[in-house]
């Protein structure tokens, strides 16, 4: 252990850099200088440091400032004392040993000039004024409590407002006891199966999210492919084949490829899930947004004890709003409060306080009436530049959704993909969307996402998308006024 000593103003002002001419009292300053000393290693372990009558003589400073310096060093464990030892310098203060850089992070892609990815609504229609206006009525009427530990199944505000509105616009039959506020659709599923709230196989649909099979595969969840044909899922699987202790579906508009659950098939699944004890889980995802009808209500509506509705607003709104639900059969709402426990996993009170008013208030039914007509017109354009530019590809599925799909000749969707991508459009291809382990024969086709661009930037999207196709191999595509995609190259942006 170092016995030596820093007695002389000439050592501690060279040593030390004491400027007791610097900002704050001198106290302050000694503190400052002492602890940098300290942590910078030019006061090793173990020094022993001189008697604060000496100190402050040498520094010219009142014995009390270099006491109180002393002691409050040693109360932040920069120091010790001890009778007959004196201060030292504690033994743990030693610098820490200069740590690695970590490598620097792979530079990132280049943007694409066009985002026609899938799952995004427009991000510059989020309601902003009128958002910021429910937050403010939302703050100002708040309960004391509401900044308490709260409730896990979520402010009962939003439940209300939730009941009254899937009540109207879904068809779902509830109350705000069998809803639980979560985080999002992902949220719910891992506190379902994650929670071991719900064991055993499940069935999904063979064209599905591939990352909501993975929460499945996380949780221990063996998954079972589902067939699809026009009428929806093949319900009739269900009992044909492996055990399944349920199933999840998209029946309102089937993701990705677009078709609704035919109403035969609704019914049908209702009695497989009665006659064997199963559930389904009914992800509404973006039930709202029907162009060519009045929307379908849910399934849930027709047995509420054997189906699970989930949504969110992260079609409707914004996924930044991490705001979801989860209608519950009346046993299994026990089982996901305790999964979801006490204090953690939970969507921010104040978020659900505001969007309690912002539906209740009328503006949530008014934006979605706003989006609705943005994403038919958009809809409509990309449908008509097809019918256009590329007559040979057509958009399959149901007027509805913020996506599209668009078929493909056979072999094509792989050399499609690539050819959006030289022309810098980022959408992904149907195949991406398979279940590993589906049956039913594989079709060629693209996932576009028509909600995701800007207004302004969505023409020129559209255009971009249309370069990429592949010809008609019927005829001459400069009849047709469509580029062979072979010769596309991106554009200067």
């Amino acid at each position: 252990m170092p016995e030596s000593w820093v007695n002389s103003a000439e050592r501690i002002g060279i040593d030390l850099h004491v400027d007791l001419s610097g900002p704050g009292s001198r106290r302050a300053v000694l503190i400052r200088a002492l602890r940098d000393a300290v942590r910078e290693g030019r006061l090793p372990p173990g020094t022993r440091l001189p008697p604060y009558r000496s100190l402050a003589a040498d520094l010219g400073v009142a014995r009390n400032t270099v006491a109180d310096a002393y002691a409050e060093l040693v109360a932040e464990g920069w120091l010790t004392a001890r009778q007959g030892s004196g201060t030292r310098v504690a033994e743990r203060t030693a610098p820490p040993k200069r740590p690695r850089l970590p490598k620097p992070a792979p530079a990132k892609p280049a943007t694409p000039a066009y985002n026609l990815l899938q799952g995004t609504p427009d991000a510059a229609s989020f309601p902003r004024t009128a958002w910021l206006s429910s937050a403010r009525r939302a703050l100002g009427a708040a309960p004391n409590e509401a900044f308490g530990p709260g409730d896990p199944r979520g402010r009962i505000e939003l439940r209300r407002a939730l009941t009254d509105y899937l009540t109207r616009a879904r068809g779902v039959r509830v109350s705000p006891e069998r809803i639980v506020v979560c985080s999002g659709f992902a949220h719910a599923l891992r506190l379902l199966f994650g929670g071991a709230v719900l064991r055993g196989r499940f069935a999904l649909e063979s064209y599905g999210l591939g990352f909501h099979r993975e929460i499945l595969a996380n949780a221990g969840v063996g998954t079972v492919p589902l067939g699809l044909d026009e009428q929806g899922a093949r319900i009739g699987e269900l009992a044909a084949g492996p055990r399944v202790r349920g199933v999840l579906l998209t029946p309102a508009h089937q993701f990705p490829t677009g078709g609704p659950l035919h109403p035969s098939r609704r019914a049908a699944a209702v009695d497989w899930a009665r006659s064997h004890g199963g559930l389904i889980l009914e992800d509404d995802y973006d039930g709202e947004f029907r162009y060519d009808r009045e929307p379908v209500g849910a399934v849930q509506g027709l047995d509420p004890e054997h189906v699970i509705y989930l949504g969110s607003v992260s079609k409707s709104l914004s996924p930044a709003v991490r705001i979801g639900w989860m209608v519950l059969p009346e046993h299994l709402v026990h089982g996901v409060l305790a999964a979801k426990g006490e204090r953690e996993a939970w969507a921010s009170v104040l978020d659900q306080l505001t969007l309690a008013d912002f539906i209740a208030s009328g503006q949530y039914d008014r934006h979605v009436r706003r989006m609705r007509q943005r994403y038919r017109s958009r809809r409509d354009r990309l449908v008509a530049a097809l019918a256009e530019r590329a007559p040979h590809i057509t958009a399959t599925g149901i007027a509805a959704g913020l996506h599209a799909v668009l078929r493909l000749p056979p072999g094509t969707e792989a050399s499609v993909v690539k050819a959006a991508a030289w022309q810098g459009i980022a959408l992904e291809g149907l195949a991406r969307f398979r279940h590993p382990q589906a049956t039913m024969a594989a079709a060629d086709g693209l996932v576009v996402g028509y909600s995701t661009p800007s207004e302004h930037a969505y023409g020129a999207a559209v255009d971009a998308l249309c370069r990429a196709l592949p010809p008609d191999e019927r005829g001459d595509p400069a009849d047709r006024g469509v580029r062979p995609s072979s010769a596309a190259r991106p554009h200067a942006t």
